[in-house]
């Protein structure tokens, strides 16, 4: 985990002058984002993360993580990739880790889990941006799941309490688990997810259909470790005493140090084929350049509150330099001081996208 954490005026017309907007690396926000395609099995693993199941057999593994800001840093010293199948009941993963000291010390469900070197799944079923899922998971297999009703730069909340009811979890090592005397080649994760502890936030409440599409990413924390007496040790500061910071890897890039940024989460495609018996190609989303120009009223938003604490009344208030001409000029705006309401429309069907003060993202007809 990452973050270290009614009546609208009328559309108004263009006045006054930008203030700068740059949230985001921007190099990061012009990589493609991921997309996987998600295969149906007709035979479910045993979740005992040993991952020699025939059901992973055929799967395709996913691309190497790369760093969270993606290009602009080095790439990871080790390699981790995914893979997931599903069927009626649940959502299958598989992680395989590179590690040469596989190491863990929690072993409360919900601690703070990035503290150890973990796996992460985050979840946003509709892509809205808002209530969405996050799993965290160690080489115990000490689990934090937790339910968000917003990112925390909307407010959040995180709800620790909340269960992933009947989750199934297994961790296989390739060595030994704290023990630093040898040379270990990694860990796995292999999860069983009940899709009806998870509709909840599911476009109609209910598990996926073929075709559609659900926005996802995968994190690892990775942190520097020295061997103390025997025993596994966070490399500290020489000054402040504290540990070094963390490394954070994903499967799509976040462009920051924050995987709570649900837009830059990749795809994940459900496929009526049985894995084994073909591929099939990843439709593109043709209104994501849509939704990314309404992410940029937003942090232009943000950014002009954060000087003037209050949101911008006018367009030309805001740096839309990510804007195309064209963008600019479909772009409606009603504001108060307080909130405000932006839209676009979509470039494949009727209708127009939308995003409020609280960055939820919806589309209506």
């Amino acid at each position: 985990m990452v973050t270290r954490r009614g009546c609208w005026g009328l559309t108004l017309a263009l006045a006054a002058v930008p203030v700068p907007c740059q949230p985001l690396n921007r190099l990061a926000a012009q990589q493609p984002l991921r997309s996987y395609v998600c295969y149906r099995t007709g035979e479910a693993p045993v979740i005992d993360g040993r991952l020699d199941d025939p059901a992973w057999w055929a799967v395709p593994r996913s691309e190497p993580f790369v760093d969270i800001l993606g290009d602009s840093a080095s790439a990871p010293s080790l390699e981790t990739r995914f893979s997931m199948l599903w069927d009626d009941d649940y959502l299958y993963v598989a992680a395989e880790l590179e590690e040469p000291h596989v190491w863990a010390t929690l072993t409360e469900r919900d601690a703070r889990i990035f503290e150890d070197d973990d796996f992460e799944l985050f979840l946003d079923p509709d892509g809205d941006t808002h209530q969405y899922y996050e799993l965290e998971i160690n080489a115990f297999g000490t689990v934090w799941d937790l339910f968000l009703v917003k990112p925390y730069r909307d407010g959040g909340p995180a709800i620790s309490a909340w269960d992933i009811r009947d989750l199934h979890a297994g961790i296989g090592v390739d060595g030994t688990l704290n023990d630093p005397s040898d040379t270990d080649r990694g860990w796995t994760v292999e999860l069983a997810i009940p899709w009806r502890s998870i509709v909840e936030a599911a476009p109609g409440r209910r598990a996926p259909r073929p075709g559609e599409q659900w926005r996802l990413n995968f994190s690892r924390v990775d942190w520097d470790m020295l061997v103390i007496d025997g025993v596994y040790r966070k490399q500290v500061d020489a000054v402040t005493g504290s540990p070094l910071p963390e490394r954070n890897w994903v499967w799509s890039p976040q462009g920051a140090v924050n995987m709570h940024m649900p837009e830059r989460w990749g795809f994940v495609q459900f496929s009526e084929r049985q894995v084994g018996t073909g591929a099939d190609t990843i439709v593109e989303d043709a209104d994501i350049s849509v939704r990314q120009a309404l992410r940029a009223v937003y942090d232009a938003q943000r950014t002009y509150r954060k000087h003037t604490d209050r949101y911008a009344t006018s367009i030309a208030h805001l740096d839309l330099a990510d804007l195309d001409g064209a963008e600019l000029g479909e772009l409606e705006l009603q504001a108060t001081p307080q909130q405000y309401h932006a839209s676009l429309p979509a470039r494949t069907r009727a209708g127009r996208w939308h995003i409020r003060q609280d960055g939820r993202v919806w589309y209506t007809q």
